[in-house]
């Protein structure tokens, strides 16, 4: 089981706080890919004296010591996700913001055989694609 976003902060040696534990939890708890305001607006509906200005430090910590990434998908929003969580990539529907997330093993195996083909044995990659809804036949 991987460990909790308080669990990793604490092996590093980070303070946490009990506002920085709100924190990490919202983060945890999140399906999506929230930017600041919206981590503040559900920390503060758990502490209400938790300030926008200890979410921004929290998550600036927090990404600066490899526990987040941080995402920016084009639209002037930071967002942000757990930087252990599994492997996936992101289309992002340039109507709504939506941002869904996906695997593809025919990609994986694509992105593996380019990188080699250039010479490369692949680390990591970061896949986005940005696109609107395709109208169905008939419409």
């Amino acid at each position: 089981m991987p460990k909790t976003i308080i669990t990793r902060c604490e092996d590093m040696g980070l303070r946490m706080t009990g506002q920085r534990r709100i924190i990490a939890q919202v983060i945890e708890d999140s399906e999506d890919h929230p930017d600041v305001e919206e981590l503040y607006t559900r920390a503060s509906g758990r502490d209400a004296a938790i300030s926008i200005a200890t979410v921004y430090r929290t998550v600036k910590l927090f990404e600066e010591a490899g526990i987040l990434d941080k995402l920016e998908f084009g639209d002037g929003r930071a967002r942000y996700e757990d930087a252990e969580r599994d492997h996936h990539d992101h289309l992002i529907d340039l109507n709504s913001g939506a941002v869904i997330e996906f695997v593809d093993p025919e990609i994986e195996a694509l992105q593996e055989k380019i990188a080699a083909k250039l010479g490369y044995e692949l680390r990591g990659h970061r896949l986005e694609l940005y696109g609107v809804p395709s109208k169905k036949p008939g419409e």
